[in-house]
């Protein structure tokens, strides 16, 4: 038995190692997309991040007995999440580790009793504070390209949670299509006939409609109310909106940005959506400087990968079966065709929610990448 140490982050040397330990676990693994260094350390700066306003975090680093890091982790209790759920589970997220269940066991179970000592009865994940973060452990697929909002993990990681007694809660999918020439006729009819039939049109955002005509906060204030009862959602709250607006929405092409209003000028649908950054970001190694940032802005500027991202789709519950997807199809169609993206592929969607799975259907889609969260009771 090899002595494993188990440490709560607490120094500098200790985040750094936390920071830097999933570059040297994937250094040379052609499908590994890394996160930037400066968004990891700003998960856990309750100056940056607005979720620590009702969320408890702790990271934790795992050294050999030689000293040489061999995995991390983080806990975390969303207390809003709990109220809104009625739970007492503590998430775990950031994991990593060597091939070595010692390791992975002595990192999950730092989480487990840190749970136990807040008071948790439940432990889940991969998950972060927020929906939005990256969650789900990929069990499928690991050869195919990861993307900056997913998670990417070797296969020997879900073989771990199987033999330390972590079992399904639930399961994400991702959706690839190819992208069409023309848009397809029934995606067509349908456009026309929401227009129509219920008074939707298209706009198309400009910088000042977000700073200063309130359309980002508008976006999020839809993604709160159609995402509510989806599983571990939590609403977002004003500061965390104004973190997202300001920290995403300068990086998007409003031309990928379709949103739909009703004639009250409601918005009643948004599919924010962008090409992949993930040849981008790799190209960087977790690094705005020295040259991170040329890359990433090479890629925003000329799109020069084939793949574009549907990072959110949403659809006020109201609205929802009276056409605003294809309305969505119908303008993002030829815009891909201009800007040449090949393929198309969702973030991950719940596995259960047939109402999003089945509006692909004209598309011919290909269901990829699944992804587990894991629970256990403490």
């Amino acid at each position: 038995m090899k002595a494993i140490s188990v440490k709560k982050v607490g120094t500098k040397r200790e985040m750094d190692d936390f920071v830097k330990f999933a570059g040297w676990l994937y250094a040379g693994c052609q499908y590994y997309v890394p996160d930037l260094e400066m968004d990891i350390r700003d998960t856990f700066d309750s100056r940056k991040n607005a979720g620590l306003e009702f969320s408890d975090i702790q990271p934790f680093i795992a050294y050999n007995e030689e000293g040489k890091v061999v995995g991390r982790i983080a806990g975390i209790i969303n207390h809003r999440a709990n109220e809104k759920w009625q739970k007492k589970n503590v998430r775990f997220g950031f994991i990593d580790f060597i091939d070595d269940t010692q390791v992975s066991a002595a990192l999950l179970k730092a989480v487990e009793q840190w749970g136990k000592e807040h008071g948790m009865e439940y432990i889940q994940g991969p998950m972060g504070i927020f929906d939005f973060d990256k969650e789900g452990m990929l069990i499928e697929d690991f050869d195919k390209m990861g993307s900056m909002i997913t998670i990417y993990n070797y296969p020997y990681y879900p073989e771990h949670m199987a033999m330390l007694g972590y079992e399904k809660e639930v399961d994400w999918v991702q959706i690839c299509i190819e992208v069409p020439e023309e848009v397809p006729s029934k995606y067509a009819r349908v456009a026309k006939l929401s227009k129509e039939m219920f008074g939707l049109h298209m706009k198309k955002l400009t910088n000042e409609d977000v700073s200063k005509r309130g359309y980002g906060k508008k976006v999020f204030d839809l993604l709160n109310t159609a995402y509510a009862p989806l599983f571990g959602y939590t609403e977002l709250s004003d500061k965390q909106v104004d973190m997202y607006v300001d920290r995403y929405f300068p990086l998007i092409d409003k031309q990928m940005l379709p949103i739909i209003e009703n004639d009250k000028g409601e918005v009643v649908g948004v599919a924010i959506t962008m090409g992949s950054l993930s040849r981008a970001l790799q190209k960087a190694k977790g690094k705005i400087f020295p040259f991170g940032w040329y890359h990433l802005a090479r890629a925003l500027k000329w799109k020069s990968e084939e793949k574009a991202e549907l990072l959110l789709i949403a659809v006020r519950p109201d609205y929802q079966g009276l056409g605003v997807n294809a309305l969505f199809f119908d303008d993002l169609i030829p815009v891909y065709n201009k800007r040449h993206f090949k393929w198309a592929e969702t973030g991950p969607q719940l596995e259960d929610n047939i109402k999003e799975l089945t509006q692909w259907k004209p598309l011919n889609p290909t269901l990829t990448k699944r992804r587990r969260c894991y629970k256990k009771k403490l």
